[in-house]
């Protein structure tokens, strides 16, 4: 029987958007099934250098790839990734 999917929102804080811009972008990338939305929001309009970013995901997976996902982004220095499942 293939395991249950669920709906979930993914956080994501990069301290530092200009150098994590390429992890970050790979990892979702190579994540990309199981997202459905994304937003990216830049707090600071002004800053140059040392910039931090914001994203929202939208995903729909089984726990284990959900969890796959913000493991992975959550495991760079700089990355912090919380996960919110919305389904039972």
């Amino acid at each position: 029987m293939p395991e249950k999917k669920h709906l979930a929102s993914i956080a994501i804080l990069i301290k530092d958007r200009h150098a994590h811009a390429v992890d970050v972008q790979r990892i979702l990338t190579d994540h990309g099934k199981v997202i459905l939305g994304r937003m990216g929001i830049n707090p600071s309009r002004s800053c140059i250098k040392n910039c931090t970013g914001i994203i929202s995901l939208i995903v729909e997976g089984t726990n284990k790839e959900i969890k796959a996902l913000t493991k992975e982004l959550d495991g760079y220095y700089g990355i912090v990734a919380k996960t919110t499942i919305m389904t039972d």
